[in-house]
């Protein structure tokens, strides 16, 4: 009995010695990158969930900033300045000595963009909420702005269409309107110049909407490359994929 139990033992030995001279191994699997290098993350759930804290932060951080006094007008990053069709008019004006009057239409321009911008959040938590997993994942292993330009793809129409009405409502409350007509009919009165007429709700508008994107992508830069900027566990784990590719 005690031969047959040691030649069980020894055979097994054998076999094992054998896989090992002939380089025998079990097959690696490959797991998909994103599986493999997460830490603390159980699912694409969580990467999606990253994103959309990602992107909130960014609403609420920056896009706020934008909704204050000189939110816009003394941001040069966003600053809303003349039409280039009316830089040749701006720069007239002030060689005429009506330069107080071009810093008057440059301000009002500014407070339409500010008291605009204030009808953008409900717009974005919208588009945020209808993030999918797939998107997510794309964006997350996309450009320092790929968030960003996400947003900006699903709600630019519906921003245009909350935003026009407002600006032009603004424009009238600042005075924009009365700067403004003063100022082209000025210009156009000056001999041999060219007229101009140009759409100024529709030029503050678009110019409100790049400030927008502009500042949710700052925010959105200093989450892919500034730990500091990772404030919780979930951003400092999805983020943290990025620091692994």
């Amino acid at each position: 009995m005690k031969k047959v139990f040691c030649l069980l033992l020894i055979v097994p030995i054998i076999g094992i010695a054998q896989l090992k001279k002939f380089n025998i191994t079990k097959p690696k699997i490959t797991l998909p990158k994103i599986s493999t290098t997460t830490t603390g993350i159980s699912n694409q759930i969580d990467i999606s969930a990253g994103l959309k804290e990602a992107l909130n932060n960014g609403i609420t951080k920056q896009v706020s900033k934008l909704t204050a006094e000189d939110g816009f007008l003394k941001n040069e990053a966003v600053k809303i300045i003349m039409p280039a069709e009316l830089q040749k008019v701006e720069s007239t004006l002030r060689k005429l000595g009506m330069g107080n009057l071009a810093d008057q239409g440059i301000t009002a321009m500014n407070r339409a963009a500010e008291d605009a911008v204030k009808e953008a959040t409900p717009i974005f938590i919208s588009a945020v909420k209808n993030m999918n997993i797939t998107d997510a994942k794309s964006i997350l292993l996309g450009n320092e702005n790929a968030a960003t330009v996400y947003l900006q793809g699903t709600t630019n129409k519906d921003l245009y269409a909350k935003f026009s009405p407002v600006v032009q409502k603004s424009i009238g409350k600042v005075g924009a309107d009365v700067i403004w007509n003063s100022l082209i009919s000025k210009y156009n009165n000056i001999p041999f110049v060219n007229k101009v007429n140009p759409d100024i709700t529709d030029y503050v508008t678009n110019k409100s909407m790049e400030g927008v994107f502009k500042m949710i992508a700052v925010e959105e830069k200093n989450i892919r490359t500034d730990l500091k900027s990772r404030t919780s566990p979930l951003l400092q784990n999805v983020f943290g994929l990025l620091d692994k590719k």
